[in-house]
C-alpha cells in the first residue's frame, strides 16, 4: 500500500509541475539622492559667501622682485659665437628642419659647403636671448621650433635656393642680408638681382659710350658743334615750348 502511494504522489522521471512556485526575494533598497527643497534653495543662494571688494588698488604696494636667471658659462660661450658669426659674415638665413634625417642633412651640408656656405646648430632659447640685446632684434620671431643657421661670408642666396629646392624638409623662414631683415620673398627677388661684377661692367659700358660719344662729337667741325649747341639752348628756353604748344 504504502509502495502504491509512493508511485502515485511521487512525480515521474521527466515530469514538471503545471504550477511551480518561485520565491521572490526582498528588493535591494537603493538610496537615492532627494532634491534639495526650494526654500532651502533660496537659503544657500542668499547665505552664498562673497568676498569683498579690494580696496587698495592693485601695484599700490611694490611686487615681489623677480628672480632674474644668470646665464651660465655655456650659454656665455654660445652668444659669443653668436655675435662673431653676425659680425664675420654678410648673409644669415634662418631655415626650419621639418624632421629632416641624418643623411638628407649631410647631402644638403655638402651641396652648401660646395659655395662656402657653412650650416650652424644653435639653442632656440640662446639665440634669443642674443637677438633679444642685438640691433638683430627684429629676427627673433623666426627663430621657433627646430630651425638652422644657413650663414656664408658673401651674399649666396641663389645657391642656398637652389640647394633648398632638393632639400623638401627644410623651409626658409626670412634671411639677414647684409644688415638687412629680409622675408621670404624678399630673399627671391635679391636672388634674381645681377651680381656686383655685372653691374659694374655695365656701369663700366654705360660710361665709355658716352664718353666715346663726346669724344665724337668733338672731332667734328667747330661749325657743327655750335650748330648744336645753340639747338640745345633754344630747345631749353622757356619761348620754345610757348611756340611749340601754338
Amino acid at each position: 500500500m504504502a509502495a502504491t502511494l509512493c508511485v502515485k504522489f511521487l512525480p515521474k522521471q521527466g515530469w514538471l509541475p503545471l504550477t511551480q512556485s518561485v520565491r521572490h526575494g526582498s528588493k535591494a533598497v537603493t538610496r537615492h539622492r532627494k532634491p534639495v527643497h526650494i526654500l532651502r534653495q533660496k537659503l544657500l543662494a542668499v547665505t552664498e559667501y562673497i568676498p569683498p571688494t579690494r580696496v587698495v588698488p592693485p601695484g599700490a604696494y611694490p611686487s615681489k622682485p623677480r628672480e632674474v636667471q644668470e646665464d651660465n658659462g655655456l650659454m656665455l660661450l654660445k652668444k659669443r659665437q653668436l655675435k662673431t658669426l653676425f659680425q664675420e659674415h654678410k648673409m644669415i638665413a634662418v631655415v626650419q628642419n621639418n624632421g629632416s634625417n641624418f643623411e638628407d642633412m649631410m647631402s644638403l651640408k655638402y651641396r652648401l659647403h660646395k659655395h662656402g656656405i657653412r650650416v650652424k646648430f644653435f639653442p632656440n632659447q640662446v639665440t634669443r636671448s642674443f637677438l633679444k640685446d642685438s640691433i638683430y632684434c627684429n629676427m627673433a620671431p623666426l627663430v621657433i621650433g627646430p630651425t638652422v643657421l644657413f650663414v656664408s661670408k658673401e651674399p649666396k642666396v641663389k645657391e642656398m635656393l637652389t640647394a633648398l629646392r632638393s632639400s623638401p624638409q627644410m623651409t626658409l623662414l626670412g634671411a639677414c642680408i647684409e644688415n638687412t631683415l629680409l622675408s621670404v620673398e624678399g630673399a627671391v627677388n635679391y636672388s634674381k638681382m645681377p651680381s656686383m661684377t655685372v653691374v659694374q661692367g655695365q656701369l663700366v659700358s654705360g660710361l665709355s659710350m658716352l664718353t666715346s660719344h663726346t669724344a665724337s662729337m668733338l672731332q667734328r667741325h667747330p661749325a657743327h658743334l655750335s650748330a648744336l649747341l645753340q639747338q640745345y639752348v633754344k630747345q631749353q628756353s622757356p619761348d620754345s615750348g610757348a611756340e611749340e604748344a601754338t
